[in-house]
């Protein structure tokens, strides 16, 4: 049984006026079709949330990031609306505590899955709007992206810094190699080993195989020192 929706409200910092609708937002597919008379499910408020959140994450960079090209303004969106991203957003709220899952779902771990907790986080946000309108859906959004800005600004592509000093030498040819895939479907890991040539010049691990890729390249650039 979800935790109570009273909580998650003290945690927003938003309180409904339509309780309805934050029922509707924690309600996945599952739950819908497994009970009559359950309402809809949250997959068109997840709908609404995207292109609120699209929105909302547009005018904050514009607004805040007036130095930055069109084209790096669309890579930090992209960065920043993404599933990772909105995962962790719904991780910092517990989000998985809150939503009404099916049997089924839930027995399969679906409350720490990223993409329901993912689309969770957009019907929430859209709930917000719908209730409270678009100041408090940008307040509610702030809390978020301000941070997540900082981090994806910060964010060093490994893969292709090293791709560039490899293709200095056109006789070298770099490759990344999946070695290891462990874990539940939910809940993957993945290690990944970059070769040059026939050496192993470095090595991760990721919730993801771009994330191991990353790892082992900035491991290869720890070891040639840049």
């Amino acid at each position: 049984m979800p935790a109570d929706s009273k909580y998650l409200q003290k945690k927003i910092d938003y309180k409904f006026k339509d309780r309805a609708l934050l029922t509707r937002a924690l309600s996945h597919s599952s739950y819908v079709n497994e009970r009559q008379n359950a309402g809809a499910s949250n997959e068109r408020l997840e709908f609404l949330g995207d292109s609120v959140l699209g929105f909302l994450t547009a005018e904050f960079f514009f607004q805040s990031y007036s130095h930055l090209p069109e084209g790096e303004l669309t890579r930090l969106r992209a960065a920043v609306v993404c599933e990772r991203s909105l995962f962790s957003f719904a991780k910092e709220l517990s989000l998985g505590d809150f939503i009404f899952l099916g049997r089924g779902e839930m027995a399969s771990g679906g409350n720490k899955r990223p993409s329901i907790l993912a689309d969770a986080f957009e019907a929430l946000l859209a709930a917000i709007y719908l209730d409270g309108g678009l100041d408090e859906a940008r307040r509610f959004a702030m809390r978020f992206l301000e941070k997540a800005s900082k981090k994806a600004l910060s964010f060093r592509d490994y893969k292709t810094t090293l791709q560039e000093i490899i293709q200095k030498n056109p006789e070298e040819n770099l490759e990344y190699v999946l070695v290891e895939e462990e874990g539940p479907d939910h809940n993957k890991s993945f290690t990944v080993q970059v070769h040059l040539n026939s050496n192993v010049i470095g090595c991760g691990k990721g919730k993801s195989k771009k994330n191991a890729e990353q790892e082992a390249a900035r491991e290869a650039l720890e070891l040639m020192g840049l």
